[in-house]
């Protein structure tokens, strides 16, 4: 009985383990766009989005007075040129949740007049795995239970 429970065990950690590594481990973070700061004109927005590693899955999160700002999703092209005519989406509740998925690179300006051309906009470039990381591990590379 004791070895059949044994065998049982290391059978279950072990396809918890491939189940991992297949899956990826990783657990969604939240982002507040500006930090305390949140969303209105002044933070760099360029430095605080390049000090953070965004992936599938993680939200970001835009706190702001609705009655002078709002976030409007954008193409590359209206991104640049701060042109507010063809937005994705627009997002006006002043605490908007936006969960990153499918995309590489998420796009976001203040459409009220000026607001982008000061800096209130930002770039969010999606991380993606490397392709090592998502490969299957080797003989040697998986861990030995019967040690």
């Amino acid at each position: 009985m004791y070895i059949a429970n044994m065998a049982l065990a290391k059978s279950a950690v072990i396809f918890l383990m491939m189940l991992m590594i297949l899956c990826g481990v990783s657990m969604a973070a939240v982002y507040t766009v500006g930090d305390s700061t949140g969303w209105t004109i002044g933070p760099d927005y360029k430095k605080w989005a390049n000090s953070k590693k965004f992936h599938n899955g993680d939200t970001l999160v835009f706190n702001y007075n609705s009655q002078v700002h709002n976030a409007m999703q954008m193409k590359p092209q209206d991104y640049n040129s701060c042109t507010t005519s063809s937005p994705i989406a627009v997002y006006t509740s002043g605490s908007d949740r936006i969960t990153l998925k499918g995309s590489t690179h998420y796009y976001f300006i203040c459409g009220f007049p000026g607001h982008c051309q000061s800096g209130q906009k930002v770039n969010i470039n999606i991380t993606t795995p490397s392709t090592a990381s998502q490969q299957t591990p080797t003989a040697s590379q998986k861990i030995d239970l019967d040690r």
